[in-house]
């Protein structure tokens, strides 16, 4: 596991739009047709990395609250499949049906979503407005693996409260940090 921060995503830039293939399903999803009414939060995960593990409660509980609030989630997996199988879409799909995702989880097979968000790690969160303009790119929380600090989705939260309240996100974006994304 190779530590890596999140690389910049200039804040007001536009979300590239995307089609890929929902592995719970295998229904194509896109961007456009599934940004959320008041903001779209794009998540790029894997199935093995201890930083995702470790926040995938959260992850989900968030989704569940804020989906309500007209707030779209979308998680991307991104890693090379042929060096690292556990990520691969079969497993992808029982592992989101076994954490019980409320969000589709996408497989992006040639890595082009990846590298179009300028994605480096998972996790690497992004939050966009209605307009599909980032307001946040950072970490969820202060937690890590083996910190003893608790998972809230702190910083993450805070960047979509501000986002619901039309407020500006005062929130420090600190890079995330987690395992670099397995390029082919």
């Amino acid at each position: 596991m190779a530590l890596t921060a999140s690389k910049e995503f200039e804040i007001g830039g536009l979300a590239p739009d995307f089609t890929l293939i929902n592995t719970i399903n295998q229904k194509l999803v896109t961007l456009s047709e599934n940004k959320g009414e008041n903001g779209t939060a794009i998540f790029f995960i894997c199935n093995h990395c201890p930083f995702v593990i470790h926040i995938n409660k959260e992850l989900v509980a968030m989704a569940n609250e804020y989906n309500k609030k007209g707030i779209s989630f979308i998680a991307i997996s991104s890693n090379d499949v042929e060096n690292y199988p556990q990520d691969g879409p079969d497993l992808m799909r029982e592992n989101a049906e076994k954490l019980k995702y409320p969000f589709p989880y996408l497989y992006d097979e040639t890595q082009e979503v990846a590298k179009n968000y300028n994605a480096a790690c998972t996790p690497d969160l992004y939050l966009f407005d209605s307009e599909l303009k980032l307001t946040y790119h950072g970490q969820l929380d202060n937690s890590r693996p083996e910190n003893d600090i608790p998972v809230t989705g702190e910083d993450f939260r805070n960047a979509l409260d501000a986002l619901l309240n039309k407020a500006p996100n005062i929130t420090p974006q600190k890079p995330s940090i987690g395992c670099n994304i397995k390029w082919k």
